[in-house]
């Protein structure tokens, strides 16, 4: 007969294997598979890239409507058809939509990450959700002169599988006209803990969603205005225009590995909610400069700090690319609102026609330090004083 204790820890370790197995089976970070949409679909790739209004083999997806395999260079009438990277992508014509199953874990905030390109549709938009939560991301507005911009989206996960759902919501007389879309990542997010001696969540904005080493325009991240899914955690963007995510592999960051660069005036504003003492004084510090990607100037934010707002100017210093800002203010209740937008409209000195801006990061809220200051010289004078005595 086997000991009681022996079955005991069978079952212990069986319960310990299959908890594993499940964590084993959650989506890892990164791409989603075929996320870059390079593998052939059954009978291979055709140069004619047909269409179907009926199911289209595509690995890893489930498709549904007009879905389209698109490849680089291919003309649509006189237009020749955007394929953010690799040879391949695909188009959703009207009300069309892809589709992926992933295990993911419950509760947990995840972030979104794709690329997408505009058509021929007049009013061009891209619905990205995982049932029940949902956004539709305006495509109107062409960030860069590549002809295609990176976004993320954020959600949180109700269930333990989650379907990550791509959909032109768009009607147009030519069916086949639809956002093209392709390099699809997933990440898990964290929100890092308040430190201790800074009111500001994820200040150094180091916690983000996926970036893709190979694509140098960065992450654009669209209205937000819920911090708890936000794909930038602790942070919400409250304007109708994106803010961009960048990496220092291919802009300039003040410090660490990632910095928000702030787009289209006061159409592109990041905040967040900050827990103070009421009737306290505090300063606000950050880093502000120029991302290195031929951003014209002049550079300048516009900063709030509960009442108080400042007009800061990025002033160029041959032996730094960024300056360190500052406003006082002091709050009115347990929590103050912070937030950030630039002054001007900006584009490249390069091409005049991608959108850029000035670059904050390293975010701060602090109790000020000029009572303690006030008080520590006196106590200093004081300390003489009897020493002398």
């Amino acid at each position: 007969m086997v000991p009681s204790s022996t079955i005991c820890f069978r079952l212990s370790l069986l319960a310990l294997l299959f908890a594993f197995s499940a964590a084993a089976a959650l989506v890892e970070d990164g791409e989603l598979v075929n996320g870059d949409f390079e593998t052939p679909p059954t009978g291979g790739f055709s140069s004619e890239a047909g269409i179907s209004d009926g199911p289209v083999s595509i690995p890893g997806w489930k498709t549904n409507g007009t879905v389209e395999v698109v490849e680089s260079g291919q003309k649509q009438g006189g237009m020749i058809l955007i394929v953010p990277q690799g040879a391949h992508a695909v188009r959703l014509g009207n009300d069309a939509e892809i589709s992926q199953e992933v295990a993911v874990e419950k509760g947990a905030l995840y972030s979104v990450t794709f690329s997408a390109a505009r058509t021929c549709a007049q009013l061009e938009s891209l619905n990205v959700s995982v049932p029940p939560a949902s956004q539709t991301i305006d495509l109107q507005t062409l960030y860069s002169i590549q002809g295609w911009d990176t976004y993320a989206w954020a959600f949180q996960a109700a269930e333990a599988e989650a379907r990550v759902v791509f959909r032109n919501p768009g009607m147009e007389d030519d069916p086949t006209c639809g956002p093209i879309i392709d390099d699809i990542a997933i990440k898990k997010l964290f929100v890092p803990d308040r430190p201790k001696d800074n009111a500001v969540v994820n200040g150094d904005f180091e916690e983000g969603p996926w970036m893709f080493r190979n694509e140098s325009l960065g992450v654009l991240l669209p209205t937000n205005l819920d911090e708890e899914t936000s794909s930038l955690p602790g942070w919400m963007v409250e304007s109708n225009r994106a803010v961009r995510y960048v990496d220092s592999n291919h802009f300039t960051v003040p410090g660490g590995k990632r910095a928000v660069e702030l787009l289209s005036g006061k159409e592109g504003i990041i905040s967040q909610m900050v827990e103070t003492k009421p009737n306290k004084p505090y300063r606000l510090t950050f880093s502000l400069g120029q991302g290195g990607d031929a951003c014209k100037q002049p550079l300048a934010v516009m900063v709030f700090a509960g009442d108080q707002a400042e007009n800061i100017h990025y002033t160029p210093d041959s032996n730094s690319t960024f300056q360190t800002a500052n406003v006082n203010f002091t709050s009115k209740a347990e929590r103050t609102r912070v937030a950030f937008y630039s002054v001007y409209y900006n584009t490249r000195t390069d091409d005049l026609s991608s959108l850029c801006g000035p670059v904050v990061d390293d975010v701060r809220v602090e109790l000020s330090g000029s009572s303690k200051a006030r008080f520590g010289g006196l106590g200093f004078m004081l300390l003489m004083v009897l020493m002398l005595v």
